[in-house]
């Protein structure tokens, strides 16, 4: 009967046409690739926490007479979205693991995209053919921070509404068009008239989920279209693809980290606290919580607006106010140097071949070194993100800790730039790191007595496989053609690596 019902859909749709090419593709073992299954499975977990949420939450910053289960809130006036809120961690059945669920799922999202850009960045996986998928990573990276902004902004408590409330100012900064686009998102001259968190709602549930899905999907497609990219060694090729096919191998097992995932993020939801509005209480514009800290993937742009002097520009009729240089030009600098890195280093290169091998870090050092001093200077800006916090523990001046992160985060990336490449070449000089691997041997020479040589090469031995064992303990029979070399001297067999 299955066969049967296959047979029919596939008369009609052609579905097994496509699909054998689709089974047959080949996935590789290394662990770095699991990165990106990260990010796709928290946001499966992101799907199905937030349709859940989407049943309770009420969208809507009018006023109501909170009489909830929650005592400290007994007969406060509060906005409807922050009541449903605290109903739904106190009243649902499991709301509030529903909650913390998705919120840590969004951190997870939001991180894996981030380590997995990382790891196509310093490995060199974003040069041709896959320029367009380095462009699309970078927009569901774009997309899920701001997705994220959006989520933790509609409860409209304290923490949430300071957060709102300096979008507005980075809004508005913008020259000439701010003030026009601050007035049409919220409706009015801030805080609005009440129409920004259903319009922030809409936004997050709807119209940004199915723009991700679609990336997903066309991300997605192109890997199959382009092929896996590989690490060297172990029969690799720029014209292969060594690992374990879609069926059944590569399906049980990212089944089973789905699985994984899911469990993790639950546990995480169950045990570890976050969020907890109840704590900062209903937001009012006169009102700024000490401590107010944005979830990680906005802290950098937070720290960046707490370091930046007070600078402004004067034009005849207009000022550029000090909040647009770290709100939307350092932003929109950022991800403009993103997506046009793989073209700016096939310029610089003069490389315009296509790769299907990963490089070591190790082997660009150019490379690895800026973008571990950018990561360094983004790094620092995020540590700036507490210096309330951090002059409150230490006992110091909040002036002092702010000036300090001012000098570090200049100082830092210079140090972390040529210390970084200066590990690259030294990563370069040991055995095995991109040239054919050399050891010393005893010679007895013809006239009597030993000396010490450098061990003749093997033509034909790639750089990345282990030492040749001797001659005698190798069954030469084993030889398959494609591991003769044209000068008669033979590889070791894979048996023997």
């Amino acid at each position: 009967m299955i066969d049967k019902l296959f047979a029919w859909f596939d008369d009609r749709l052609a579905i097994s046409r496509g699909g054998r090419h689709l089974i047959n593709k080949i996935f590789p073992d290394h662990w770095s690739f699991m990165i990106g299954e990260i990010a796709l499975y928290s946001f499966v977990v992101l799907l199905a926490t937030g349709v859940f949420l989407t049943l309770y939450f009420v969208p809507s910053a009018h006023d109501t007479i909170y009489h909830g289960v929650y005592r400290p809130l007994q007969g406060q006036k509060v906005s409807e979205a922050y009541a449903s809120t605290i109903d739904l961690s106190f009243s649902v059945r499991g709301g509030l693991l529903m909650r913390q669920m998705h919120h840590w799922a969004a951190n997870i999202f939001v991180g894996s995209i981030v380590v997995h850009m990382m790891r196509i960045f310093f490995t060199g996986a974003f040069r041709r053919p896959r320029e367009v998928n380095w462009m699309v990573g970078a927009t569901l990276l774009i997309l899920a921070i701001f997705n994220g902004f959006l989520g933790y902004s509609l409860p409209d408590d304290l923490v949430s509404g300071t957060g709102i409330r300096i979008a507005f100012s980075i809004l508005e900064s913008v020259p000439f068009v701010g003030s026009y686009l601050a007035f049409f998102l919220f409706g009015g001259n801030y805080p609005g008239n009440g129409s920004i968190i259903p319009r922030f709602f809409i936004l997050h549930v709807l119209i940004l989920p199915l723009l991700i899905l679609g990336l997903i999907g066309a991300h997605l497609g192109m890997l199959v279209r382009h092929k896996h990219t590989q690490f060297r060694g172990r029969g690799a090729r720029e014209d292969n693809v060594v690992g374990t096919p879609l069926w059944p191998g590569f399906v049980a097992k990212t089944t089973g980290f789905l699985f994984l995932i899911a469990g993790a993020t639950a546990l995480l939801g169950a045990l570890v606290q976050i969020n907890p509005i109840w704590m900062y209480g209903q937001y009012r514009p006169y009102e700024v919580s000490y401590a107010v800290q944005p979830d990680w993937y906005m802290g950098w742009l937070d720290g960046a607006l707490r370091v930046m002097p007070s600078w402004e520009i004067h034009l005849p009729g207009h000022m550029v106010p000090n909040a647009f240089f770290p709100g939307v030009f350092l932003p929109g600098l950022t991800f403009t140097l993103i997506y046009l890195w793989p073209m700016l280093e096939a310029r610089f290169t003069g490389d315009t071949a296509e790769h299907h091998l990963l490089d070591r870090p190790r082997d660009r050092p150019l490379r690895t070194a800026f973008g571990a001093s950018v990561f360094a200077f983004y790094f620092v800006l995020f540590g700036a993100s507490s210096t309330d916090v951090l002059a409150n523990y230490l006992s110091l001046t909040l002036n002092f800790v702010l000036w300090a992160f001012r000098v570090l985060v200049v100082v830092v990336p210079l140090v972390v730039f040529p210390v970084t490449y200066k590990i690259c070449k030294e990563l370069q000089a040991t055995p095995g790191a991109g040239q054919r691997k050399r050891f010393n041997v005893v010679v007895r020479a013809a006239a009597g007595g030993y000396a010490v040589e450098p061990a003749p090469e093997y033509p034909g031995y790639a750089h990345d496989e282990p030492e040749p064992l001797p001659v005698e303990e190798i069954d030469l029979s084993a030889i398959e053609e494609e591991d003769r070399a044209p000068a008669g001297v033979y590889r070791i067999p894979r048996q023997y690596r």
